[in-house]
């Protein structure tokens, strides 16, 4: 854990962006999760959606999957992967929303790609309660933490990594190595 201390003071009007490849399941090195086989849920991430879902008015999931854009696979494949994923979280007592996804390559610069904010103003048109200074982005990269910051989130790098954390401090709000660990501290 980067910093200590309880983060503000969470109730039911906040809401919760994750990503995740790297935060709700195993980013696969220089590959895509293609299909439902290749899904693997990182350790207490379950257990900790189970926990957010009594925490937050609103959780949603934002993932860059350029996968798509690629032609390595194609949106009903990821549509269903989705349904899996929120289908095993559900089974655990959790809950997603809404899963918000860009297929746009990285260079299209396109506004739904992280760290652009397409995805979170679509989420916020979606469900007008979203308040986007009551809400945390829990992501595994600087390109989440951006996106957050640009609009007004409370951002958590789930990360092990120092030099991440030492490299942008200013973009990062509390780090922690795993979404339980998250879950956890704002149990507090």
């Amino acid at each position: 854990m980067e910093k200590t201390g309880k983060i503000l003071n969470i109730d039911k009007s906040w809401s919760l962006f994750l990503d995740r490849d790297g935060v709700i399941n195993t980013r696969l090195v220089d590959d895509y999760v293609k299909c439902w086989e290749d899904f693997e849920f990182l350790p207490g991430v379950l257990e900790a959606i189970k926990c957010f879902n009594k925490l937050f008015s609103t959780i949603v999931v934002v993932t860059n999957q350029q996968g798509i854009g690629k032609g390595l696979m194609k949106v009903e494949t990821l549509n269903n992967i989705h349904k899996k994923m929120i289908s095993e979280i559900e089974s655990a007592g959790g809950r997603i929303d809404k899963v918000y996804f860009c297929p746009d390559l990285r260079e299209s610069n396109s506004l739904y790609r992280k760290p652009n904010i397409g995805m979170g103003l679509k989420a916020r048109k979606d469900f007008p309660a979203i308040r986007f200074r009551k809400s945390i982005i829990a992501g595994d990269s600087i390109g989440d933490m951006q996106f957050g910051r640009k609009l007004g989130m409370n951002t958590v790098l789930i990360s092990d990594d120092d030099e991440l954390s030492r490299k942008h401090p200013e973009t990062i709000g509390f780090r922690f190595q795993s979404l339980l660990e998250l879950a956890r501290f704002i149990n507090l």
